[in-house]
């Protein structure tokens, strides 16, 4: 009997990595019905996660990544947030003395602290 050709081995990209996303999740009607900003965020801050430590992530640079205003970031941290896609783990704090710290997020769509993801997003409900 013949083999199959399964044709040329595929490697992962050795540039930096690559991400990978739940189809799911990306066709749920929690994500579908985002602002554009939002479903960059997600994005950016998937850029940034890390399996042992929530994601260290303010408006002002998500803004700046976006190519929006602080306001507008605040408000797709917001609805990142009401739609179960990521989770307040720490609060921001402003010091001019020691220095600002933004707030951590936890990816409830990724491993966090080596357990399961959460999926916080699929019990989310359009409000009519």
């Amino acid at each position: 009997m013949a083999k199959k050709n399964k044709g040329p081995k595929l490697k992962y990209d050795g540039r930096g990595g690559v991400m990978v996303v739940s189809r799911a999740m990306r066709e749920s009607n929690a994500y579908e019905s985002m602002p554009p900003a939002a479903k960059v965020l997600m994005d950016l801050l998937q850029m940034q996660w890390r399996n042992d430590r929530p994601v260290a992530y303010g408006v002002r640079e998500a803004g700046q990544k976006i190519g929006c205003k602080p306001e507008t970031a605040g408000k797709a941290f917001k609805v990142l947030q009401e739609r179960g896609f990521i989770v307040c783990e720490t609060e921001s704090l402003f010091n001019s003395r020691t220095g600002s710290k933004a707030r951590e997020w936890r990816l409830t769509w990724m491993p966090f602290d080596y357990r399961n993801p959460t999926h916080d997003w699929e019990k989310w409900k359009p409000e009519y």
